[in-house]
C-alpha cells in the first residue's frame, strides 16, 4: 500500500512539477513542447499495450479464451467510448492544445477557470485510474513503469497549461492552485483504480483493458493530433517511436 500511496504522490506531483517549470519556461516553442509530448505519447502508447492490455487477456484467459478475448476487446472500447462521451456531456477546452481561454470569456454558463480545470480533469482522472488499475495487476515493477510513463506524460501537460491561464488574467497563485488540484484528482484516481481491483479482484481483466483504452484514446485524440499541428510531425513521430522503444526496453529489463 504504501508503494501505491507514493506512487500516487508521484503521478499527482508530476503535473505540479510540470506547471512549475511552466512558470520558469513561459514561452515554450511548439517544437520543444510537440517532441516532449511525443515522447510521453510513446511511452503511454507502450504501457498501455504491454502493460495493460496484454495483462488483461492473461489474466482473463482462466475464464476461457473466448472470454479473455471479449473482456479485453470488451474493456478497451467501453474505455475509449467513456472518455468519449464525458468528451461530448462535459463543457471543456483540450487541455493539451494549450486551448485559448479567451474565446470563451463570454460563456454565461462556466468562468473561464472552471472550463480550464474541467479540461484538465477529464483525462488526468481515468489516467490515475490506470496507475492504480496496473497495481492490482500483481506485479509492482511493470506498475511502476506504467506510472512512470504517466507522470512523464503530465510534465508536458503542467509545462503548457500554465501559459493559458496566466494570459487568461488568472493570477499566479491561482495558477499553481489549479495546476495543484489536477494533480490531486490524478492522485484520487490512482487510489480508485487500485482499491477497486483490490475488492473485486474479478473485474481485474476488465479493469486492465478499460484502463488500457483511456490511455490509448487520450494518446489518439488528444496527443498524436496537438504534436502533428505545428509542422514538426517528423520529429514528432521519431520522438514518438524512441519514447515507445525505451519503455519496451524498461518493460524487458524489469520483467
Amino acid at each position: 500500500m504504501t508503494m501505491v500511496l507514493l506512487t500516487a504522490l508521484g503521478v499527482g506531483g508530476a503535473t505540479v512539477v510540470g506547471a512549475l517549470l511552466g512558470f520558469a519556461f513561459k514561452n515554450i516553442s511548439h517544437k520543444f513542447s510537440d517532441i516532449v509530448l511525443s515522447f510521453a505519447a510513446g511511452v503511454m502508447l507502450c504501457a498501455a499495450v504491454i502493460g495493460l492490455i496484454v495483462p488483461s487477456y492473461d489474466y482473463g484467459v482462466k475464464y476461457g479464451t473466448p472470454v479473455a478475448i471479449l473482456l479485453t476487446v470488451g474493456g478497451v472500447f467501453v474505455g475509449a467510448i467513456a472518455l468519449n462521451l464525458i468528451d461530448k456531456l462535459v463543457p471543456h477546452l483540450h487541455k493539451i492544445a494549450g486551448a485559448d481561454l479567451e474565446s470563451h470569456k463570454n460563456n454565461p454558463k462556466l468562468s473561464k477557470v472552471l472550463l480550464f480545470v474541467t479540461a484538465i480533469a477529464i483525462h488526468n482522472l481515468p489516467e490515475g485510474i490506470a496507475a492504480g488499475v496496473s497495481f492490482g495487476a500483481g506485479s509492482d515493477a511493470e506498475a511502476l513503469v506504467i506510472a512512470g510513463g504517466i507522470a512523464l506524460q503530465n510534465i508536458p501537460e503542467g509545462m503548457v497549461i500554465i501559459g493559458p491561464m496566466l494570459s487568461s488574467g488568472v493570477s499566479k497563485r491561482r495558477t499553481l492552485l489549479l495546476a495543484s488540484i489536477t494533480g490531486i484528482i490524478e492522485i484520487v484516481g490512482t487510489l480508485i483504480g487500485y482499491f477497486a481491483v483490490s475488492v473485486a479482484s474479478a473485474i481485474l481483466p476488465f479493469a486492465l483493458a478499460f484502463a488500457g483504452g483511456t490511455m490509448l484514446y487520450v494518446i489518439s485524440d488528444e496527443m498524436i493530433p496537438e504534436t502533428h499541428a505545428h509542422g514538426e510531425q517528423r520529429g514528432a513521430t521519431y520522438a514518438l517511436l524512441v519514447g515507445f522503444c525505451l519503455m519496451l526496453v524498461s518493460d524487458i529489463l524489469l520483467g
